[in-house]
């Protein structure tokens, strides 16, 4: 029997709504599934993140990366191998993303050979704002950890222990600096299509809302806008399991 696919999806309290319809829209296209928001107040109280942040100029800010973090789960993304016990295949995407395909054709796609696989997205070029006044920094394989297929139990990912992700710079974590260049697999980009960053795509799987959803006035006109509405609308309360 196919085992139900685990998604974890990042949560942050300034982005709720996001979270939610983002779970809302797993659930309408995907028949089986277990999601699992990733709450960084849990895992403090579990111990498994205890790095140091604090706020600054309104934004939260990591003291062991000297940088702003521009959601809860920046971080806390790279504790999925630990928290699914170094077995099997998880997913990890973030809270602003709208599911449009169901989630087993891209867990289909999994291959043992890789630790990680992800849309290699070309590199990002210049510093600004984003959403509603975070910081947009640049740093190679920007957007690559933005939705992560992790094989939990591949041999490179058992040094993925919390110890090392509380450790770490984040831009060392997101660069994927633990594994070899070929343990990184290639996703196919409908599964992370990136709004108002990557050319226009008629049917992504995975519609993702980096700048700003549709709730930003900005984007209020973003692509598949209605989708991501009729996604807030059936959200209601979060699901699954606080991790």
């Amino acid at each position: 029997m196919t085992p139900t696919p685990t998604v974890y999806i990042g949560w942050d309290p300034t982005e709720e709504i996001a979270s939610r319809a983002a779970a809302a829209s797993l659930y309408s296209t995907s028949a089986m599934v277990r999601p699992i928001p990733l709450v960084l107040a849990g895992l403090r109280r579990r111990g498994l993140y205890t790095r140091p942040t604090t706020m600054r100029e309104g934004h939260l800010y990591d003291v062991i990366s000297q940088a702003p973090m521009s959601t809860e789960h920046a971080i806390s993304r790279f504790l999925v191998p630990h928290l699914q016990r170094y077995v099997g295949w998880a997913l990890f995407v973030d809270g602003d993303v709208l599911f449009r395909r169901d989630v087993r054709e891209l867990f289909a796609l999994a291959d043992d050979r890789y630790a990680v696989m992800v849309v290699q997205h070309p590199p990002f070029v210049g510093d600004g704002v984003k959403k509603e006044g975070a910081l947009q920094q640049a740093y190679p394989r920007k957007n690559w950890s933005s939705v992560v297929l992790w094989n939990c139990g591949h041999a490179y990912n058992a040094a993925l222990l919390p110890a090392m992700v509380n450790q770490l710079p984040g831009r060392e974590l997101h660069y994927f600096g633990w594994l070899p260049d070929e343990a990184i697999g290639t996703l196919p980009p409908e599964w992370n299509y990136l709004v108002g960053v990557t050319p226009p795509m008629a049917d992504p799987a995975i519609v993702h809302y980096t700048l700003g959803t549709p709730a930003v006035p900005a984007y209020a006109q973003a692509p598949f806008a209605d989708e991501w509405y009729a996604a807030v609308r059936r959200g209601g309360p979060s699901q699954g399991h606080e991790r």
